[in-house]
């Protein structure tokens, strides 16, 4: 491929250096795998708050017979104080061939379950949002400082299809705890960031703002982008390649280029009624029809949050994980069951959770008014796994008889990540970025690939 008029002043400017850093980046972030890949994308759903597993996915008769009562053994620290155990409100009742059990609020997502793997087995250490957060996104949960997203690691080790688009974008109609820091690049480059984009406008102007420009043609931006290039160039030839500057061209070039392709992806118009109908008219149905549209086009990772904050975080009353599971239950199976009409699914990972689940005991910290509610509970959660290589039609793992902790099989954050990258074709210890004297990587020193999970 011939080289371009940037990247020949670079390297006649900043001398034979330059180009074995040009190739390493390139090796870095192209698009070869490591080995042949199950997946090309991942449509990450985000229900952040906590989604309440043993009321949606993980049904615990023992909380019925035990309702009102203090769980047996000693009695567990969690985050606000606990009482006796509360039984369910909502019935459980199997569903496909397969015989998945799953909530009546969900009777959508039921209907798919031949082709969803649900996980009963996942845990994570911190109680509070944001650490848990960080975690579930970019595998690392301390506060003082970021690390790179899953998707910002997806694309940096794939690249994109479609070069007239971001890699990764998020859609999120507010601002979800931890806010940027879940789809940062950190120090990874900037062009691998998430893109944020709100899903709670309906056109595409409101989408993205300012997507076309008012005042300039594209043939005049598009002069102005090579002046600015020609400039760049000549800093280039006096203090040498700089990985910063170039990231920042290149998202100028992916907003230029984003004017002919986008608008059109965000025009959900165009869509049939009927598909329009099915995925609801709401942010998270909006938000799971883009990123349909967003995975057609070629975008490597797509990930859509439910809502601003913790909209899942069912302190006080528990029934308010039903309104929600009424606005999402519809979204996640159309999504899912488009997918697999468009031939899709097989190439596209679907992962559904929340950064951990509820506890099976309810919550009297004293400040409840309706006070049938239940706090944040890590130690034992549920998500959900579709498409690109995963075994639908199965419930992996256990948490104990009332839910409260992952005890068969159980498995981290970590065990995910290895697992999503590996169906992408990636090893997940063999993608690592030098930084600060040190080869970092998504899963830091952990992690392994569950193959139970895998067709």
């Amino acid at each position: 491929m011939p080289l371009s008029r940037r990247d020949t002043l670079r390297i006649l400017g900043a001398g034979f250096g330059t180009v074995g850093l040009a190739d390493g980046l390139m090796s870095a972030s192209g698009s070869t795998p490591h080995f042949a890949p199950r997946a090309k994308r991942v449509i990450f759903l985000y229900l952040n708050g906590g989604l309440s597993h043993v009321d949606t996915f993980d049904p615990k008769p023992a909380l019925a017979k035990f309702d009102g009562k203090p769980m047996p053994g000693p009695k567990v620290k969690t985050d606000r104080a606990s009482g006796g155990l509360m039984k369910s409100p909502f019935e459980f009742r199997p569903y496909g061939e397969s015989g998945v059990e799953v909530s009546d609020i969900f009777p959508r997502v039921g209907s798919c379950i031949d082709d969803i793997l649900v996980v009963r087995s996942m845990w994570s250490e911190s109680v509070n949002h944001l650490p848990s957060m960080l975690m579930m996104n970019t595998g690392h949960a301390l506060r003082g400082g970021s690390r790179p997203s899953f998707g910002s690691w997806v694309v940096y080790g794939l690249g994109s299809e479609n070069q007239n688009l971001p890699g990764f974008v998020v859609l999120c109609p507010g601002t979800p705890v931890g806010a940027a820091r879940n789809w940062s690049s950190s120090f990874l480059p900037t062009e691998f960031q998430g893109a944020l984009l709100r899903n709670n406008a309906e056109t595409p102007d409101k989408v993205i703002r300012n997507i076309a420009n008012a005042t300039y043609t594209r043939d005049q931006q598009r002069r102005q982008l090579d002046l600015l290039d020609r400039i760049d160039s000549a800093f280039v030839r006096r203090v040498g390649f700089d990985p910063r500057l170039e990231s920042n061209i290149e998202a100028m070039e992916t907003a230029f280029r984003m004017q002919t392709e986008a608008p059109g992806i965000f025009d959900l118009g165009s869509e049939p009624a009927h598909v329009r109908e099915r995925y609801g008219d709401g942010e998270f149905g909006r938000g799971c029809l883009m990123a349909l549209r967003l995975a057609e086009a070629g975008v490597r990772v797509v990930q859509v949050y439910y809502g601003d904050g913790q909209p899942w975080d069912s302190h006080d009353d528990i029934m308010t994980q039903k309104d929600h599971a009424d606005r999402s239950d519809g979204p996640i199976a159309s999504l899912i069951e488009d997918l697999k009409l468009r031939g899709m699914l097989d190439e596209t990972l679907v992962i559904v959770g929340s950064e951990f689940g509820r506890t099976p005991m309810i919550q009297n910290s004293g400040t409840e008014k309706v006070g049938r509610g239940r706090d944040h509970n890590p130690p034992g959660y549920s998500i959900l796994l579709a498409g690109g290589g995963i075994r639908g039609g199965q419930a992996y793992g256990a948490t104990d008889d009332f839910g409260y902790q992952a005890a068969v099989d159980p498995v981290t954050p970590h065990d995910l990540h290895a697992t999503a990258l590996h169906l992408l074709g990636l090893d997940h210890t063999k993608l690592t970025y030098r930084y600060s004297g040190r080869d970092f990587r998504l899963t830091d020193v952990h992690g392994t690939v569950v193959q139970d999970w895998l067709a």
